[in-house]
C-alpha cells in the first residue's frame, strides 16, 4: 500500500524505538480508536494531523474535536492508552525512499 505523507516529515524510527512523529502507522492502518470512531479499517486515519513538524494524532491532542462527550482528561487518558501512546514505534511497515529527478 503506497502512502503519502510529507516530505518534511520525521524518518521512521526503529521499531520499538520512540516514536518521532513520522505519521507511517496511521498513515497505513487504523488503530483499534479509529475502528470505533471512524469506522475504517486502512488508512490514512481522520485524526491523523501535521503539526509543528511532525505528525501527531488529533484525537489524543485535541480530544473535544473528536470525542466530545468525554471530559477532556478523561478522553486523553484514555487515548494515550488505547492507541499505546510513550510505548514506542509498533508499525512494522517500512517507508520507501523518496527520490527527486
Amino acid at each position: 500500500m503506497k502512502v503519502e505523507l510529507r516530505t518534511d516529515a520525521p524518518p521512521k524510527p526503529a521499531y520499538d524505538a520512540p516514536c518521532n512523529g513520522c505519521g507511517l502507522c496511521c498513515a497505513v492502518e487504523t488503530c483499534p480508536l479509529g475502528l470505533v470512531l471512524f469506522r475504517r479499517r486502512q488508512g490514512p486515519c481522520p485524526a491523523l494531523v501535521w503539526q509543528d513538524g511532525r505528525y501527531v494524532c488529533g484525537v489524543l491532542d485535541r480530544p473535544k474535536d473528536f470525542i466530545a462527550l468525554l471530559p477532556t482528561a478523561w478522553a486523553a487518558r484514555l487515548v494515550a492508552r488505547w492507541i499505546a501512546a510513550g510505548k514506542g514505534c509498533d508499525c512494522r511497515h517500512e517507508a520507501e525512499e523518496h527520490q527527486d529527478g
